[in-house]
């Protein structure tokens, strides 16, 4: 069975109040403890143990750092950042998380993939003063309109996307008829980078940017795929099925992992943001995980009680009303409210009943003289005690 998620705070150790240097700081903190160079001696099994503290810690630093993904994440918890999806971190390698994530450790130490200081990289990879970057597609967006009810249960839909797939002639390698001959690249000579010079006030300064013509591959293919011109890469359509968690709302983002873009020479694909907007609907007012629900009753129900329908997200259900209810009386129904977005959260909310009582408009002669009569007597006469309660519903509005 899979290791449940760790909530992001929790694994680095702070508050969900901590401001982003303490973030920082207790990344760092747990990136220096569980580096693998510094488990030297220790049993299989703590290595292990050791690399799993690091994605984990380096997977809670992405988001938390981010102030729109550490937002969606408090919201909505690992649903809203994608991590109900997915693995996160744990299912790349760790070559991997310093090709696409080395932005985190150069914000972090300062330096590339090493950590400087005379603090080594990971291995074979960490160390090297020039890596040549993993190709990574483009990230797209996508906008689906939900109802109440498909927020409530989670749905899953499918969308025709237009974007870049894998080249069907060469399937992604960029060279024809699957000749994958080589040549060294002219421009960088094989070193995957350029250096450029330019004078200022400064004296001489040096710039160094990937090669624009192999991509900071060091190489160029010899024959390329005539249909693609030796990216790998096409423009088409293809069919993406989301699933969208119970619970989500208005407003929230759900990353889809690798449904983006297709990336040049069988690189990383992008990923698919999709932003929900749920449709109002015509019974319910949605307030987090619950929903408000105006019933409006009679006056002869309001005074004498009786059973009233009330709907809910699975059917309507009957809820007594006591005789003398007052307009502004709320009624609670526990656990009928929305569900808690999956892996964040506890239990489903309420449905919260708001009692209003209806005034007729218009009256006959009888209607009238009859409740000429009512005026008269002291039962239709409010007493102190209910001028209170209805004072204080009103006040409540204003807290």
């Amino acid at each position: 069975m899979a290791e449940q998620k760790r909530d992001y705070y929790e694994v680095l150790g702070v508050s969900k109040t901590a401001t982003e240097q303490e973030i920082k700081a207790a990344y760092k903190k747990m990136a220096i403890k569980y580096h693998p160079d510094r488990q030297s001696g220790k049993s299989e099994a703590e290595k292990k143990e050791a690399e799993a503290r690091f994605k984990e810690a380096a997977e809670a630093y992405d988001v938390l750092h981010d102030a729109q993904k550490r937002q969606r994440y408090d919201q909505f918890g690992f649903a809203g950042v994608g991590g109900a999806a997915g693995g996160g971190y744990q299912n790349m390698s760790m070559d991997d998380i310093f090709s696409q994530f080395g932005d985190i450790f150069s914000d972090i130490f300062g330096g590339g993939a090493g950590f400087g200081g005379g603090f080594g990289g990971f291995g074979g990879f960490g160390g090297r003063s020039q890596r040549r970057p993993q190709h990574r597609g483009g990230d797209l967006r996508l906008k689906v309109r939900l109802t109440l009810k498909e927020c409530a249960t989670g749905v899953t839909k499918k969308f025709k996307v237009r974007k870049k797939i894998t080249c069907s002639h060469c399937h992604g390698s960029g060279a024809e008829n699957g000749s994958g001959d080589t040549q060294t690249c002219p421009t960088c000579k094989g070193s995957g980078y350029v250096i450029r010079s330019q004078r200022s006030i400064l004296g001489m300064m040096q710039t160094q940017s990937v090669c624009p013509d192999c991509q900071g591959e060091g190489t160029i293919i010899k024959n390329k795929c005539h249909v693609c011109g030796g990216t790998g890469i096409q423009s088409g359509d293809e069919v993406v099925e989301v699933k969208i968690p119970a619970g989500v709302a208005d407003g929230m983002v759900l990353n889809v992992p690798g449904k983006g873009d297709a990336a040049i020479h069988g690189g990383t694909p992008g990923d698919i943001q999709v932003f929900i907007e749920v449709e109002q609907d015509k019974d319910f007012v949605r307030q987090d995980n619950d929903l408000i629900y105006n019933l409006l009753i009679d006056m002869p129900t309001a005074a004498l009680g009786g059973s009233v329908e009330v709907p809910t997200l699975d059917g309507k259900v009957k809820v007594k009303i006591d005789a003398g209810t007052q307009p502004g009386k709320v009624l609670r129904l526990r656990g009928k409210g929305m569900p808690a977005v999956q892996g964040y959260g506890y239990g489903n909310g309420d449905i919260i009943v708001n009692v209003s009582v209806y005034i007729p408009e218009t009256l006959s002669r009888d209607e009238r003289e009859a409740l000429e009569r009512m005026q008269k007597s002291d039962n239709f006469q409010p007493n102190q005690s209910t001028k209170q309660k209805i004072f204080n519903r009103f006040k409540q509005m204003f807290d």
